[in-house]
């Protein structure tokens, strides 16, 4: 398993740590409505997959922000940000960010996708910062389980890897 911290202080991902090469494994989630969202929902586009412990903080909302607007024109992707915020606090801050397209669900209810990309918090019931990139057959090409989740991604290498995916 991928070796964890937040705030410095060590944490336990329970679930699968998800590889490259690997087929995505699926999950269920809520969007902004609170109407289910699965993998499935975008299957044939590449997908980035954001996980962060909530959008209301500095660097989820920079994390999530600059995936959006750096993939919002790419042709054939689709950008998924993940945390744990409640339904209705992740439309507010969509309506607040100025930002069209991005598509922020919620796993709260279940944690279904922080069990299978391997990324709950067992402490804090949150999830840890962390990206994937899927591609259109639903195979892993990039995974970030970023070591501290007070810090940002590579986002560089993230969006290399987006663009590379078929």
């Amino acid at each position: 398993m991928a070796s964890v911290t937040f705030k410095n202080n060590p944490v336990t991902l329970v679930g699968q740590e998800v590889k490259v090469g690997e087929k995505a494994p699926s999950f269920t989630v809520l969007a902004n409505d609170l109407s289910p969202v699965t993998l499935e929902a975008s299957a044939g586009k590449v997908r980035l997959i954001s996980a962060v412990p909530s959008v209301d903080t500095g660097i989820c909302d920079a994390q999530t922000r600059r995936f959006n607007e750096e993939l919002s024109n790419v042709e054939n992707v689709e950008v998924l940000t993940i945390s744990m915020d409640l339904p209705f606090a992740q439309k507010r801050w969509c309506a607040a960010s100025g930002l069209e397209n991005v598509h922020t669900l919620s796993d709260h209810r279940d944690a279904s996708f922080g069990e299978a990309f391997g990324v709950l918090m067992q402490e804090l019931r949150l999830l840890a910062r962390a990206v994937f990139v899927v591609d259109s057959n639903d195979v892993v090409t990039y995974v970030e389980y970023v070591a501290e989740g007070t810090t940002h991604p590579n986002y560089e290498a993230a969006i290399e890897a987006v663009k590379a995916a078929k």
